[in-house]
């Protein structure tokens, strides 16, 4: 089976991808390292946090392939659902998790780390959101990719603020929800390891468990948050947030 992991940008999606691969690693899963060498997946998956990019039919059905026989593993992406992608989902070859955050502050932390970037020299993938009309849209594209996996019942819809402020509900939520097999004594372990208060000692599987929620509203203008509320309206409520 394939485990997918797709998150909105800038939510908590190395966090939430690296719980959900070591909770199936303890359980008996393929590591990714495993799956790109064996099956010369290189090209469609990266090596860093196996991400597939793009649910096209070509990529999908090249992981297909080590699934049908018989492995399981995780596989991380951003990108939103295809029909081919739904089909493999509601036939129950894909297992498939979302994870999403307030807009705005998903917003601001791309263009901060844009920033961040450009100061270092040392451009990456949000150095072209610096400007605040060039994040809206960026944010807008990645809302409307949100309300399509929200509108896939077969997949576990986390928030980044839950993850943050309700951590053992939300852990528990994923081992339920996974193929995992609970007898395995190393689960434990591996939910103790991922807590928020944890992010100091392992900085680098979740950068963003830091970050304080609702930080939009004192590092924007009153104009800024303004044009968000307009332009995310259609939308918040539906994600559980507030205008």
């Amino acid at each position: 089976m394939i485990i997918l992991s797709v998150g909105m940008p800038r939510a908590g999606t190395g966090w939430y991808y690296n719980l959900t691969n070591d909770l199936m690693l303890a359980s008996g899963a393929k590591t990714h390292a495993q799956i790109r060498k064996r099956y010369h997946l290189q090209s469609i998956l990266t090596e860093v946090n196996c991400n597939i990019g793009a649910l096209t039919l070509r990529r999908l059905l090249a992981v297909l392939v080590p699934s049908l026989m018989g492995n399981t593993f995780v596989i991380k992406a951003h990108a939103a659902p295809t029909p081919f992608a739904l089909n493999l989902i509601r036939r129950g070859l894909i297992r498939p998790t979302y994870i999403y955050r307030d807009p705005r502050d998903a917003m601001l932390s791309a263009m901060e780390n844009g920033q961040r970037a450009i100061q270092r020299e040392r451009p990456n993938a949000f150095s072209g959101l610096v400007e605040f009309d060039d994040a809206l849209n960026f944010m807008l594209a990645q809302v409307n990719i949100c309300q399509a996996w929200m509108a896939c019942p077969e997949a576990l819809h986390a928030r980044y603020e839950d993850l943050l402020t309700h951590y053992e509900n939300e852990a528990e939520r994923l081992v339920s929800f996974l193929p995992v097999d609970r007898d395995k004594p190393d689960l434990t372990g591996v939910i103790e390891k991922y807590r928020p208060e944890m992010a100091r000692t392992i900085k680098k599987a979740f950068t963003s468990a830091r970050v304080k929620i609702g930080r939009f509203r004192q590092k924007m203008s009153a104009t800024q948050q303004e044009t968000l509320a307009s332009a995310f309206s259609p939308h918040l409520g539906r994600m559980g947030y507030p205008l």
